[in-house]
This record gives structure tokens, C-alpha cells and sequence, in this order.
């Protein structure tokens, strides 16, 4: 069992930066695959970013190449979403979440049903 726990959403204007931080329970984080999604109101929720537990390989959504940055400290049990040079195309509730899926290749998982855990969210508003 993983417990997830979301951190560093707010307010920002276009142009700034927020990093959002994801802790997780557990001893074995370091064999999880872990990927930032996030849902707009009226959206879909929809993959950001993930991270892949054996070899750290990424994937981004092309709306966030270049931008934003995931990366994982399993010392601390944790993974963060840097982001850069937001959007108010941005604004949503971030989630963090985790599996045990390897993931195609070099490619992190992608799809919601391939995640077991999920943290509560945290909301992310860039005003313009």
C-alpha cells in the first residue's frame, strides 16, 4: 500500500514558477513508477509527465516540453513536477500517482487505469 500526498500548488501569473512535490509512504517507492496527471473543470484528467522506477526514463505531454521537469529522490520518497514558464492553459488540479507497471520500453506508463494510487490533488492556478 502506497499513500500519496500532493504539495506546492497556488496562485501564480503567467510567465512563473511553481514545483509541486509528491511524498510517498512506504519502503518501496524506488519500485514505482510515478506520473503527475492533471484535470481541468469539464476535462478529462489527462497525463503530465511520468517517470519510470528502474531507469528514470521520462515522458512529457507535448504541452509541457520544455517547461516542465519531473524528476525523483527515492532517498526521500519523493517526486517533484518543476514548472516553468506557466500557462494559464496550466490551471488544474495536479495529482501525483504510482504503479508497479514497468511501462513500454523506455516509456513510462500513461493511461489512469494503469495507476493502483493516487494522491488528493493539489490545485494549480495561473492567472494571465
Amino acid at each position: 500500500q502506497v499513500q500519496l500526498v500532493e504539495s506546492g500548488g497556488g496562485l501564480v501569473q503567467a510567465g512563473g514558477s511553481l514545483r509541486l512535490s509528491c511524498a510517498a509512504s512506504g519502503r518501496t517507492f524506488s519500485t514505482y513508477s510515478m506520473g503527475w496527471f492533471r484535470q481541468a473543470p469539464g476535462k478529462e484528467r489527462d497525463v503530465v509527465a511520468a517517470i519510470t522506477w528502474r531507469s528514470g526514463n521520462t515522458y512529457y505531454a507535448d504541452s509541457v516540453k520544455g517547461r516542465f521537469t519531473i524528476s525523483r529522490d527515492n532517498a526521500k520518497n519523493t517526486v517533484y513536477l518543476q514548472m516553468n514558464s506557466l500557462k494559464p492553459e496550466d490551471t488544474a488540479v495536479y495529482y501525483c500517482a504510482a504503479t508497479r507497471l514497468f511501462g513500454v520500453g523506455l516509456t513510462p506508463p500513461l493511461l489512469q487505469y494503469e495507476y493502483d494510487y493516487w494522491g488528493q490533488g493539489t490545485q494549480v492556478t495561473v492567472s494571465s
